[in-house]
């Protein structure tokens, strides 16, 4: 029961920071559509917003699908480098997004303005379609990753995934429509900070599968074994394996890797941006 609560959190944290990021995207580009007088072509953006939904749950689908078609080493090998690659692009797109939270507004409404000037039907569906897809893989990508490290329950994650996009949701049009106040710095440094430990769990899941299929040197396998103490396939140590990795027999491979992920992750991520630059771009733009 524990483990099944710990992927249903980190799902629903996945679908929370990405599914916010989205409405954030989306809420940016109707209300400067709304302020320049052309809620006409809302219509567009909802279209646009449509399709990277439908193409981002066809690529997590597909993905899944053909993850389960295969067994034995070919599965354990595609599983570590699924997990690899959803660490990649998340920690990419995390920084990504946090460098680029200041002119992400102005380069949109830049956008929004060159569509409707085009008078092209398709350039603001396209805009919500680019803006929104990034998020949408990116969030398909990690649940894929999530899901595979969680074995039989990887239910759990798609669930909580579902429910974090739809508590996303309801906080944008809440944002748009409602006035609400959030602060979006505290939101994003918190979730994206909790999105790098958990990344870090995936990693170890990763190079813990490359290791068993004998594509890295364990060095010390196992470094230690505390079983006996807190087992990782049970209780508070499977919790603690859903939520960061946790492993009571890990290899010395597997715990150097996640270790220098999360120094330097959460360094850098928490250290503040530079914003003296990303105000003079936003100002040229």
């Amino acid at each position: 029961m524990e483990s099944v609560i710990a992927w249903g959190f980190g799902g629903l944290l996945t679908g929370l920071r990405e599914g916010v990021e989205a409405a954030l995207i989306v809420g940016i580009i109707a209300s400067y559509l709304v302020k320049i007088g052309r809620a006409d072509r809302l219509a567009s953006v909802w279209l646009g917003v449509a399709a990277a939904i439908a193409a981002s749950a066809a690529v997590g689908v597909a993905a899944f699908v053909l993850l389960g078609s295969l067994q034995g080493t070919a599965e354990q090998v595609i599983a570590g480098t699924t997990s690899l690659l959803a660490v990649v692009i998340l920690t990419y797109m995390l920084f990504w997004m946090r460098k680029q939270a200041v002119t992400l507004g102005a380069d949109l409404r830049s956008g929004v303005d060159r569509a409707v000037a085009s008078a092209s039907v398709l350039g603001l569906s396209l805009l919500a379609f680019t803006a929104v897809i990034r998020e949408g893989i990116e969030t398909a990508l990690f649940l894929l990753g999530q899901t595979t490290a969680a074995a039989g329950e990887g239910l759990a994650v798609v669930i909580g995934a579902v429910v974090g996009l739809l508590i996303a949701a309801g906080i944008g049009v809440l944002i748009f429509r409602a006035g609400l106040r959030l602060n979006l710095s505290a939101f994003f440094n918190v979730t994206g900070a909790a999105l790098v430990v958990i990344a870090s769990g995936l990693l170890s899941y990763g190079v813990h599968e490359f290791i068993e299929v004998g594509l890295l040197p364990g060095l010390i396998t196992p470094l230690y074994d505390i079983s006996a103490i807190l087992p990782h396939k049970e209780g508070i140590g499977q919790f603690l394996r859903a939520i960061v990795g946790y492993s009571s027999t890990p290899e010395l491979t597997t715990l150097l890797a996640q270790g220098a992920y999360l120094l330097f992750g959460l360094l850098f991520y928490v250290r503040p941006v530079r914003r003296a630059a990303a105000t003079r771009a936003a100002a040229s733009a």
